[in-house]
């Protein structure tokens, strides 16, 4: 069921469908450079974080038959996942539970699970900081209800020894992130910036790390560039959108 304030998009390059609105949730690439960031087993269980509309489980659901379990607060969003699940007939592999991501070992096992990403909200709840009118949109972008120390707390604590840990965020939180990572025995491991364009300042984060990985050999990523001089996806992006 699709409803009047909602659309079906596609990203073409995963052959994927997804239910969109503009009134409350629409991804954006930071979900689709997540999911062609995380390194995603064949086989087990991947866990979606702050899923939203749950594009990236969607769209990481054709490199694996393991099972997907995305974890959404909002009602609105988690229904609109769980439409787009039954879009793609993609039932038998993928579940959205509608709960805070305080309670997710309730529902999934600690110790259990072989890849956590999360896309989850950017920006620090301070009262300096202006907040998006949207409430959907204030949530999903602001610390409203959950903050990045839970969120790494919660993904070491689900996952296995040498399970994978892959986010994306902000460079201007590096430095927060891997310490909490380290407080979580959460270890680097590979590292990338994406920038808007050349001679730009980067603006969007990957990382990916290994629960009680071994210390050292993280890897610095060769930078993306996502826009030409004429404001056209460089080519390297394109083809993550729209295929070859």
């Amino acid at each position: 069921m699709i409803y009047s304030n909602e659309r079906v998009d596609q990203l073409v390059s995963k052959g994927v469908q997804i239910i969109q609105s503009p009134e409350v949730f629409s991804f954006s690439l930071d979900a689709v450079l997540l999911a062609h960031f995380a390194k995603v087993p064949k086989k087990g269980v991947i866990v979606d974080l702050c899923a939203g509309n749950g594009a990236v489980g969607l769209f990481i659901s054709q490199k694996t038959n393991g099972k997907i379990i995305g974890v959404e607060l909002q009602e609105r969003l988690a229904d609109m996942a769980k439409r787009s699940i039954q879009l793609n007939d993609l039932e038998e592999q993928m579940d959205m539970l509608a709960i805070d991501l305080k309670e997710t070992t309730r529902y999934i096992p600690k110790d259990s699970v072989d890849l956590v990403v999360c896309n989850p909200p950017y920006f620090k709840e301070l009262p300096t900081n202006t907040k998006n009118p949207n409430p959907h949109l204030a949530i999903a972008r602001h610390e409203l209800h959950t903050n990045l120390e839970e969120v790494i707390a919660m993904s070491a604590g689900l996952l296995k020894m040498n399970g994978k840990f892959s986010m994306v965020h902000r460079p201007e939180r590096l430095v927060e992130i891997l310490q909490l990572m380290d407080k979580h025995l959460l270890t680097p491991k590979r590292l990338q910036f994406i920038y808007p364009k050349k001679h730009k300042e980067a603006n969007v984060l990957l990382i990916e790390g290994i629960r009680n990985g071994k210390s050292g050999g993280l890897k610095i990523l060769p930078p993306l560039y996502v826009y030409n001089e004429d404001n056209q996806y460089l080519p390297e992006v394109a083809e993550m959108l729209y295929g070859k």
